[in-house]
């Protein structure tokens, strides 16, 4: 089977994953029109967190069956997939007019961008040799990071001309010809021709050409009449002879609570069922229980802190009911792990390195995310009043993430991932320990451009070794698992390390606070504040300067191929 050029395949992917990291930050300018759109008062801020923390759950918690999949059928396949899947997801926020539409809108649009990172890492991993593959990373995860910068200022520039909804359409447009684009380039090598160990592999049954046809019908019908129920043109909903389908039921709101709504999820589910059959053996084989037991897990540990307010509280209203939850899944999963021939996380332990990798990437995600949040909240305690303000500090350090993220991976044709990792991280950990010290002024002065590009520099520095390191210590059978895992880490670290370092904070915020004479004293607020802060960036430079350490056990000279390749033969 011929396999696309990996340069026009590589593009393509990084382009998709650009343009779902985006989604994860293109709701920041539109929130609040969002909101509006759905009937959610500006005032019930805390009913909104759903759009964001939907989207992050749905990114993660299919990470690890995504993860088994790809290494289970054709990686440019699950891309092709994945892409459909955002486009749904994007059209459906497009046309949401409730809150429980618009959250189930985020969550499908997670869903489908989430998968495309661990397949895009897998497919880099499966189209270069070991020692070639760090600028084909570098570049995957500067265009992940990319995403930070891209999708506020996507969502000003459509705002600017359209309303919140063409925002979801654009996307919905980008996934489509992306999508063409990947059936253009053909079809990617399977397993089978990059690992001989999955030649044995049973063939999964072939399901005729007319159930093929009837299946994609089914589901091009129930997805147009669902549209059309959610759209609800208003010269239909009004016409005497056509209006009928689209009068909801007693005591309904919900424009899928119509005859016409129902009938299109009716198919939708009966689509679900005439697919399901063709699907079942490949999930069966990817261990679908334990993914969903492990997804479980991570997606309540994820809406526990994602939805918490960063300024007050650590756990999310939620927390205290999904933490337990995720602890009795967190069990089950451990107990199902014995269980089946092949789980969906390897059985037994991973290579040295690669746990060590996975550490890594977690205290990367802690170093990241105290820059994200917490930037943009020294510039307003300091600096600026102004939004727009505070968000120019902090895109002096979000553009450095990408730009280190590329030298990263074009460092490792000279140096060991540890040594690359170790730099870039202890570069982080200086300059977060500076700003530790900033005050009242600080932004203002040339070094602090310096120091927050610094910051972003070391942390992007490390993103491109830590995956060389997952997908050099096992075999191309496991690229998409173990891709899968470096992204959970990464996200973890930043959704739990935000909650940490804010307990943190606020610990030392109140205690500060506490001993004021005067609490009406704005100075002696601010502050607290800045105590607050500085924690937050003393618990970072700590996550960052132990990361630095941990990875030098990654191996500070690089790699000759032949070395690189018996370890992926024996992996």
């Amino acid at each position: 089977m011929r396999s696309p050029a990996p340069r026009a395949l590589l593009a393509t992917a990084a382009i998709a994953v650009a343009l779902a990291a985006a989604d994860t930050y293109v709701v920041v300018l539109a929130l609040t029109d969002m909101m509006a759109g759905v009937g959610v008062g500006i005032g019930a801020l805390q009913q909104a967190t759903p759009i964001i923390s939907g989207f992050l759950l749905g990114y993660v918690a299919v990470l690890p069956l995504i993860g088994r999949i790809a290494d289970l059928t054709s990686r440019q396949k699950v891309l092709l997939w994945c892409l459909i899947v955002f486009v749904a997801g994007s059209a459906l926020t497009a046309l949401a007019h409730d809150l429980p539409t618009l959250v189930a809108g985020r969550v499908v649009q997670g869903v489908g961008g989430g998968g495309l990172v661990p397949a895009t890492l897998a497919i880099v991993g499966e189209l270069w040799p070991p020692d070639r593959r760090g600028v084909p990373l570098g570049i995957v995860g500067a265009v992940q990071e990319i995403g930070s910068v891209v999708g506020p200022l996507l969502g000003a520039l459509v705002l600017a001309v359209a309303d919140w909804r063409a925002i979801f359409w654009l996307n919905a447009v980008l996934g489509v010809l992306l999508a063409l684009m990947v059936l253009l380039l053909g079809r990617a090598r399977s397993p089978e021709t990059a690992d001989p160990r999955q030649r044995n592999r049973p063939p999964y049954a072939a399901a005729s050409r007319s159930r093929s046809v009837l299946r994609a019908g089914v589901w091009v019908l129930g997805a147009a009449i669902t549209a059309l129920a959610l759209a609800a043109p208003e010269s239909l909903v009004t016409s005497v002879a056509y209006g009928g389908p689209f009068v909801p039921f007693e005591g309904a709101s919900s424009r899928l609570l119509t005859p016409i709504g129902v009938t299109g999820l009716t198919l939708l589910a009966l689509a679900t069922a005439l697919t399901a059959p063709a699907l079942w053996p490949l999930l069966r084989q990817a261990d679908l229980p334990g993914a969903l037991l492990l997804g479980g897990a991570l997606g309540c540990i994820v809406v526990t802190f994602a939805a918490a307010e960063p300024e007050r509280e650590v756990v999310g209203p939620l927390g205290y009911a999904l933490l337990p939850v995720a602890a009795l899944l967190t069990a089950g999963f451990l107990w199902h792990q014995r269980r089946p021939a092949h789980p969906v996380v390897p059985r037994g332990p991973l290579p040295r390195r690669s746990v060590i990798a996975l550490v890594v990437s977690l205290l990367v995600g802690v170093a990241l995310v105290a820059g994200v949040v917490d930037v943009p909240v020294l510039a307003h305690l300091t600096h600026t009043d102004s939004q727009v303000g505070a968000a120019f500090v902090l895109v002096r350090f979000l553009i450095a993430v990408p730009v280190g993220a590329f030298l990263g991976g074009a460092a490792l044709r000279r140096c060991g991932d540890g040594l690359v990792t170790a730099v870039g991280l202890a570069l982080a950990a200086a300059g977060l320990a500076i700003m530790a010290t900033w005050g009242e002024g600080s932004l203002r002065s040339a070094a602090s451009y310096v120091v927050l590009v610094a910051v972003g520099l070391g942390v992007g520095l490390a993103l491109a070794p830590v995956n060389n390191t997952m997908l050099a210590e096992t075999g191309r059978a496991l690229h998409g698992t173990v891709s899968s895992l470096v992204v959970v880490a990464r996200m973890v670290g930043m959704v739990v390390g935000l909650a940490v370092l804010t307990g943190i904070g606020l610990h030392a915020y109140y205690r500060e606070v506490e001993a004021l004479p005067d609490r009406t004293d704005g100075d002696a607020l601010l502050q607290a504040g800045l105590v607050q802060v500085h924690a937050v960036f003393i618990g970072a430079a700590l996550a960052a300067a132990l990361g630095a350490a941990l990875a030098v056990a990654l191996g500070v000279r690089r790699r000759t191929a032949a070395v690189a390749e018996r370890i992926v033969t024996i992996g």
